[in-house]
């Protein structure tokens, strides 16, 4: 049986006609939009259950599905006591279709107009401190191909708060060291510029210089700045386990993933006195409250010294 390919989905698995305009949907946000194929099944196994819910309660497409109906579904996930952020999820999914649905004439009005947003908890990143960032670096010294490879990873993971698929799609023609910036393509490929430390630079030119010829494989044209020892590029997997085997070696208990890495990068700035819309550009964040979490950080740790240190904060 031939593997499907990453970037395909299988075909909607709602019933009658509710599948094919889930499937167009799909589409549209893959191709034109650029979300991931990880968003973009999530959506889609989102919308599966909403139309077996419509379907199971007697509603036939999209086009005549009243709000109402839309609603009710919402309010029994709540119910179910399904997680508030799978809720949310789902919410998100279902408003995303609502417009294309309006987009494509298929409907006049807004579907999913009744929803309301459930609370979410706010959830405070967890991240590293200079101490630790410094032993998993540490772990990473010596001069073979492989020990430059993976200290170049690090040192760039922790220098400028890359996504893990940015890293691993990395090209050689993006990276400037010279200037000390690499272009990132993000979310929605979305170009944006991001400055390189200058330690992550040394780590850059010594890896480039002295280990990565060693990974170029004969008859093989790789662009990719990071290559595995079979000379092909990383996957985001590969990358995931050289974080934890790296935070492992250093003798850290936390769960070390290169999300983790990406938090500390935005913490660490913002503690040494960097601007939030700053920090949100480097990130690549499309609205400055996403990177707003990041003041929560701060502030926990400002808490803590008053605790600490204040005569009457105990």
């Amino acid at each position: 049986m031939p593997r499907r390919k990453p970037d395909t989905l299988v075909p909607s698995r709602a019933p009658g006609s509710f599948a094919s305009t889930i499937d167009g949907f799909i589409n549209h946000v893959m191709l034109e939009r650029g979300l991931s194929f990880n968003t973009a099944s999530s959506y889609q196994s989102d919308l599966d259950l909403c139309a077996a819910s419509l379907a199971q309660a007697g509603h036939r497409d999209w086009e005549t599905v009243p709000p109402e109906a839309l609603s009710r579904w919402a309010n029994a996930l709540a119910s179910k006591a399904v997680a508030a952020r799978s809720v949310a999820r789902k919410r998100t999914a279902v408003r995303m279709f609502a417009r294309y649905l309006i987009a494509e004439d298929l409907r006049k009005d807004d579907l999913s107009r009744l929803l309301v947003a459930p609370k979410l908890p706010r959830r405070i990143p967890d991240s590293l401190t200079a101490e630790e960032i410094g032993r998993i670096l540490a772990g990473a010294e010596g001069g073979s191909p492989k020990q430059l490879r993976d200290r170049a990873i690090l040192e760039l993971f922790y220098s400028s708060g890359l996504r893990v698929s940015e890293l691993a799609g990395l090209d050689l023609l993006r990276l400037d060291l010279e200037a000390g910036l690499v272009r990132i393509i993000g979310k929605g490929d979305k170009e944006r510029l991001v400055p390189v430390g200058a330690e992550a630079c040394v780590s850059l030119r010594r890896y480039l210089e002295a280990g990565r010829p060693s990974f170029v494989k004969p008859g093989r044209t790789r662009t990719s700045v990071f290559l595995t020892e079979r000379g092909g590029p990383f996957s985001r997997k590969t990358l995931w386990l050289l974080v934890r085997e790296a935070a492992r070696r250093a003798g850290i208990r936390k769960a070390v993933k290169p999300h983790l890495l990406r938090h500390t990068f935005a913490t660490h700035l913002l503690e040494g006195g960097a601007d939030l819309r700053a920090i949100q550009e480097m990130l690549g964040h499309a609205s400055v409250a996403t990177t707003q979490v990041y003041t929560a950080v701060e502030g926990k740790r400002l808490g803590e010294q008053h605790a600490r240190f204040h005569p009457r904060g105990k």
